[in-house]
Protein backbone atom coordinates (compact mmCIF):
# COMPACT_ATOMS: atom_id res chain seq x y z
CA UNK A 1 0.00 0.00 0.00
CA UNK A 2 1.52 3.32 -1.16
CA UNK A 3 0.21 6.72 -1.10
CA UNK A 4 1.68 8.64 -3.58
CA UNK A 5 3.50 7.99 -7.21
CA UNK A 6 7.38 6.89 -6.77
CA UNK A 7 10.11 9.39 -6.41
CA UNK A 8 11.71 10.26 -9.75
CA UNK A 9 9.01 9.35 -12.17
CA UNK A 10 6.32 11.88 -11.82
CA UNK A 11 3.41 12.35 -14.42
CA UNK A 12 2.88 15.29 -16.42
CA UNK A 13 1.25 17.84 -14.48
CA UNK A 14 0.12 16.68 -10.33
CA UNK A 15 1.02 13.38 -9.03
CA UNK A 16 -1.65 10.81 -9.79
CA UNK A 17 -3.72 11.25 -7.08
CA UNK A 18 -4.71 8.81 -4.54
CA UNK A 19 -8.30 8.66 -5.51
CA UNK A 20 -7.02 6.68 -8.71
CA UNK A 21 -6.47 3.98 -6.25
CA UNK A 22 -9.34 4.36 -4.43
CA UNK A 23 -11.38 0.68 -6.28
CA UNK A 24 -8.06 -1.37 -5.22
CA UNK A 25 -8.23 -0.34 -1.65
CA UNK A 26 -11.55 -0.78 -1.77
CA UNK A 27 -11.61 -3.84 -3.02
CA UNK A 28 -9.11 -5.02 -0.34
CA UNK A 29 -10.47 -3.96 2.37
CA UNK A 30 -14.55 -5.77 1.28
CA UNK A 31 -12.52 -8.41 -0.13
CA UNK A 32 -10.57 -9.30 3.34
CA UNK A 33 -13.53 -9.07 5.19
CA UNK A 34 -15.76 -11.05 3.09
CA UNK A 35 -12.95 -14.06 3.54
CA UNK A 36 -12.58 -13.14 7.22
CA UNK A 37 -16.52 -13.44 7.33
CA UNK A 38 -16.18 -16.62 5.64
CA UNK A 39 -13.66 -17.59 7.83
CA UNK A 40 -15.18 -17.67 11.29
CA UNK A 41 -18.41 -18.93 9.55
CA UNK A 42 -16.14 -22.17 9.33
CA UNK A 43 -15.22 -21.87 12.50
CA UNK A 44 -18.39 -21.45 14.01
CA UNK A 45 -19.75 -24.39 12.24
CA UNK A 46 -16.90 -26.60 13.30
CA UNK A 47 -16.03 -27.17 9.47
CA UNK A 48 -13.78 -30.67 9.83
CA UNK A 49 -10.64 -29.83 7.37
CA UNK A 50 -10.33 -26.18 9.64
CA UNK A 51 -10.46 -28.39 12.88
CA UNK A 52 -8.15 -30.72 12.44
CA UNK A 53 -5.93 -28.12 10.90
CA UNK A 54 -6.18 -26.01 14.12
CA UNK A 55 -5.43 -28.87 16.53
CA UNK A 56 -2.78 -30.48 14.11
CA UNK A 57 -0.85 -26.90 14.38
CA UNK A 58 -1.83 -26.65 18.21
CA UNK A 59 -1.18 -29.92 18.80
CA UNK A 60 2.35 -30.33 17.32
CA UNK A 61 3.83 -26.50 18.24
CA UNK A 62 2.18 -27.34 22.26
CA UNK A 63 4.55 -30.61 22.42
CA UNK A 64 7.62 -28.96 20.77
CA UNK A 65 7.49 -25.80 23.59
CA UNK A 66 7.46 -28.10 25.96
CA UNK A 67 10.40 -30.35 25.24
CA UNK A 68 12.52 -27.25 23.93
CA UNK A 69 13.07 -24.50 26.75
CA UNK A 70 15.24 -22.03 24.21
CA UNK A 71 12.22 -22.26 21.53
CA UNK A 72 9.55 -21.69 24.35
CA UNK A 73 11.95 -18.51 26.15
CA UNK A 74 12.50 -16.78 22.11
CA UNK A 75 9.21 -17.03 21.35
CA UNK A 76 8.37 -15.30 24.39
CA UNK A 77 10.98 -12.88 23.80
CA UNK A 78 9.12 -12.41 20.16
CA UNK A 79 5.79 -12.07 21.38
CA UNK A 80 6.19 -9.99 23.98
CA UNK A 81 8.38 -7.51 21.52
CA UNK A 82 5.18 -7.46 19.00
CA UNK A 83 2.54 -6.91 21.71
CA UNK A 84 -0.04 -4.84 20.30
CA UNK A 85 1.04 -2.61 23.17
CA UNK A 86 4.30 -1.73 21.22
CA UNK A 87 2.97 -1.80 18.12
CA UNK A 88 0.45 0.99 18.38
CA UNK A 89 2.84 2.99 20.70
CA UNK A 90 5.12 2.58 17.31
CA UNK A 91 1.85 4.05 15.69
CA UNK A 92 1.07 6.67 18.04
CA UNK A 93 4.88 7.89 17.72
CA UNK A 94 5.09 8.22 14.16
CA UNK A 95 1.53 10.13 13.87
CA UNK A 96 3.08 12.70 16.73
CA UNK A 97 5.88 13.53 14.57
CA UNK A 98 3.87 13.69 11.52
CA UNK A 99 1.57 15.91 13.07
CA UNK A 100 4.24 17.89 14.62
CA UNK A 101 5.71 18.85 10.99
CA UNK A 102 2.39 19.78 9.46
CA UNK A 103 0.86 16.53 8.09
CA UNK A 104 -1.98 16.46 9.97
CA UNK A 105 -3.89 14.56 7.57
CA UNK A 106 -1.08 11.83 7.27
CA UNK A 107 -0.91 11.72 11.00
CA UNK A 108 -4.67 11.10 11.34
CA UNK A 109 -4.45 8.35 8.99
CA UNK A 110 -1.21 7.22 10.93
CA UNK A 111 -3.14 7.00 14.27
CA UNK A 112 -6.57 5.52 12.79
CA UNK A 113 -4.72 2.72 11.95
CA UNK A 114 -4.19 2.07 15.94
CA UNK A 115 -7.28 3.59 16.69
CA UNK A 116 -9.70 1.21 14.42
CA UNK A 117 -7.57 -1.59 14.54
CA UNK A 118 -8.27 -1.81 18.36
CA UNK A 119 -11.96 -1.29 18.20
CA UNK A 120 -12.07 -3.79 15.35
CA UNK A 121 -10.33 -6.38 17.20
CA UNK A 122 -12.28 -6.00 20.53
CA UNK A 123 -15.64 -6.00 19.10
CA UNK A 124 -14.96 -9.19 17.04
CA UNK A 125 -13.22 -10.64 19.86
CA UNK A 126 -16.04 -9.95 22.07
CA UNK A 127 -18.86 -11.11 19.40
CA UNK A 128 -17.53 -14.38 18.64
CA UNK A 129 -15.68 -15.32 22.01
CA UNK A 130 -13.92 -18.18 20.75
CA UNK A 131 -12.15 -20.50 23.50
CA UNK A 132 -8.38 -20.50 23.38
CA UNK A 133 -6.53 -23.74 22.97
CA UNK A 134 -6.61 -25.51 26.86
CA UNK A 135 -4.13 -27.19 27.86
CA UNK A 136 -2.79 -29.23 31.08
CA UNK A 137 0.64 -27.78 31.01
CA UNK A 138 0.40 -24.62 29.52
CA UNK A 139 3.72 -23.32 28.63
CA UNK A 140 2.52 -19.23 28.97
CA UNK A 141 -1.17 -17.87 29.60
CA UNK A 142 -3.23 -15.39 27.38
CA UNK A 143 -6.40 -13.69 28.83
CA UNK A 144 -9.78 -13.06 26.43
CA UNK A 145 -10.89 -14.78 23.85
CA UNK A 146 -9.08 -16.33 20.52
CA UNK A 147 -10.70 -14.91 17.49
CA UNK A 148 -9.10 -12.87 16.13
CA UNK A 149 -5.63 -12.79 17.45
CA UNK A 150 -4.96 -9.04 18.56
CA UNK A 151 -0.95 -9.09 18.15
CA UNK A 152 -1.32 -10.91 14.86
CA UNK A 153 -3.50 -7.96 13.79
CA UNK A 154 -2.01 -5.28 15.22
CA UNK A 155 1.78 -6.67 13.74
CA UNK A 156 0.05 -6.78 10.60
CA UNK A 157 -1.55 -3.22 10.89
CA UNK A 158 1.88 -1.13 12.16
CA UNK A 159 4.06 -3.31 9.43
CA UNK A 160 1.92 -2.21 6.47
CA UNK A 161 1.57 1.18 7.47
CA UNK A 162 5.11 2.20 8.39
CA UNK A 163 5.75 0.61 4.88
CA UNK A 164 3.18 2.95 3.29
CA UNK A 165 5.17 5.98 5.38
CA UNK A 166 9.10 5.19 3.87
CA UNK A 167 7.66 4.18 0.30
CA UNK A 168 7.52 7.16 -1.43
CA UNK A 169 10.95 8.11 -0.43
CA UNK A 170 12.56 4.51 -1.21
CA UNK A 171 14.19 3.33 -3.76
CA UNK A 172 13.07 -0.42 -5.51
CA UNK A 173 16.14 -2.15 -3.41
CA UNK A 174 14.77 -0.46 0.06
CA UNK A 175 11.45 -1.18 -0.95
CA UNK A 176 11.74 -4.95 -1.43
CA UNK A 177 14.24 -4.78 1.86
CA UNK A 178 11.45 -2.86 3.38
CA UNK A 179 8.40 -5.36 2.60
CA UNK A 180 10.38 -8.52 2.98
CA UNK A 181 11.19 -7.34 6.98
CA UNK A 182 7.65 -6.44 7.38
CA UNK A 183 5.98 -9.62 6.05
CA UNK A 184 8.94 -11.70 8.00
CA UNK A 185 7.97 -9.76 11.34
CA UNK A 186 4.47 -10.15 10.91
CA UNK A 187 4.45 -13.91 10.15
CA UNK A 188 6.93 -14.43 13.25
CA UNK A 189 4.61 -12.75 15.48
CA UNK A 190 1.50 -14.52 14.17
CA UNK A 191 3.60 -17.94 14.41
CA UNK A 192 4.77 -17.38 18.24
CA UNK A 193 1.26 -17.39 19.30
CA UNK A 194 0.70 -20.79 18.28
CA UNK A 195 4.05 -21.78 19.86
CA UNK A 196 3.14 -20.41 22.65
CA UNK A 197 -0.04 -22.52 22.68
CA UNK A 198 -2.49 -19.61 23.00
CA UNK A 199 -4.27 -19.36 19.47
CA UNK A 200 -5.61 -21.13 17.01
CA UNK A 201 -4.11 -21.12 13.46
CA UNK A 202 -7.65 -19.94 12.22
CA UNK A 203 -7.24 -17.20 14.95
CA UNK A 204 -4.00 -15.65 13.30
CA UNK A 205 -5.59 -15.91 9.67
CA UNK A 206 -8.52 -14.15 10.77
CA UNK A 207 -5.88 -11.52 12.40
CA UNK A 208 -4.43 -10.38 9.17
CA UNK A 209 -7.37 -10.45 7.30
CA UNK A 210 -9.03 -7.76 9.18
CA UNK A 211 -5.71 -5.72 9.09
CA UNK A 212 -6.00 -5.79 5.89
CA UNK A 213 -9.42 -4.40 6.09
CA UNK A 214 -8.55 -2.10 8.58
CA UNK A 215 -5.31 -0.80 6.01
CA UNK A 216 -7.86 -0.68 2.64
CA UNK A 217 -10.75 1.09 4.49
CA UNK A 218 -9.45 3.84 6.62
CA UNK A 219 -7.92 4.90 3.38
CA UNK A 220 -10.77 4.84 1.56
CA UNK A 221 -12.24 6.87 3.92
CA UNK A 222 -9.96 9.20 4.57
CA UNK A 223 -9.25 9.91 0.90
CA UNK A 224 -13.21 10.71 0.72
CA UNK A 225 -13.64 12.65 3.57
CA UNK A 226 -10.40 14.70 2.37
CA UNK A 227 -9.65 14.04 -1.42
CA UNK A 228 -5.79 14.93 -2.01
CA UNK A 229 -4.46 15.31 1.33
CA UNK A 230 -2.90 12.40 2.09
CA UNK A 231 -1.05 12.59 -1.13
CA UNK A 232 -0.37 16.34 -0.24
CA UNK A 233 0.98 15.69 3.02
CA UNK A 234 3.21 13.18 2.02
CA UNK A 235 4.53 15.75 -0.47
CA UNK A 236 5.35 17.86 2.73
CA UNK A 237 7.18 15.18 4.74
CA UNK A 238 9.27 15.00 1.61
CA UNK A 239 9.85 18.55 1.88
CA UNK A 240 11.03 19.28 5.41
CA UNK A 241 12.22 16.13 6.12
CA UNK A 242 14.94 15.80 2.62
CA UNK A 243 17.09 19.24 3.98
CA UNK A 244 17.17 17.87 7.06
CA UNK A 245 18.92 15.08 6.29
CA UNK A 246 20.92 16.27 3.75
CA UNK A 247 22.64 18.74 6.26
CA UNK A 248 23.61 15.23 8.35
CA UNK A 249 25.06 13.13 5.44
CA UNK A 250 26.01 15.81 2.75
CA UNK A 251 29.32 14.34 3.45
CA UNK A 252 27.83 10.76 1.85
CA UNK A 253 25.21 10.90 0.43
CA UNK A 254 24.98 13.17 -3.10
CA UNK A 255 21.39 15.32 -3.31
CA UNK A 256 19.88 17.24 -5.71
CA UNK A 257 19.87 20.97 -4.72
CA UNK A 258 16.32 22.24 -3.28
CA UNK A 259 14.75 25.24 -3.73
CA UNK A 260 14.67 27.74 -1.06
CA UNK A 261 10.93 27.52 -0.96
CA UNK A 262 8.97 24.29 -0.47
CA UNK A 263 6.11 25.93 -2.45
CA UNK A 264 8.26 26.32 -5.57
CA UNK A 265 7.76 21.98 -5.54
CA UNK A 266 6.33 21.25 -8.98
CA UNK A 267 2.60 20.25 -9.03
CA UNK A 268 1.93 22.04 -5.44
CA UNK A 269 -0.15 25.21 -5.19
CA UNK A 270 1.40 27.62 -3.38
CA UNK A 271 -1.82 27.49 -0.70
CA UNK A 272 -0.82 23.93 -0.07
CA UNK A 273 2.64 24.72 1.05
CA UNK A 274 1.56 27.52 2.94
CA UNK A 275 -0.72 25.22 4.94
CA UNK A 276 2.28 23.44 6.04
CA UNK A 277 4.26 26.42 6.96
Amino acid sequence: MHLTSAPGRPPAGRPRPLRARLPRYTAIALGSLALCAVLLALVQTGWGPLARLDHGWADGLHGLARRNLPFTVSMQTTTMLGSPVIMRTLLGLAAAWLWAIGARTLAGWTAAQALVGWGLQWLVKTAVDRPRPGWPDPVTQAPGPAFPSGHAMAAAITAATLVALVWPRADRRARVVCCSLAAAGTGLVGFTRLALGVHWPSDVLGGWLLAATVLGGTTVLVELWRPGALSRDVRRVNWRTRPRVQSVLASSVPFPELPDHPEEEPGEDPEEAADGQ
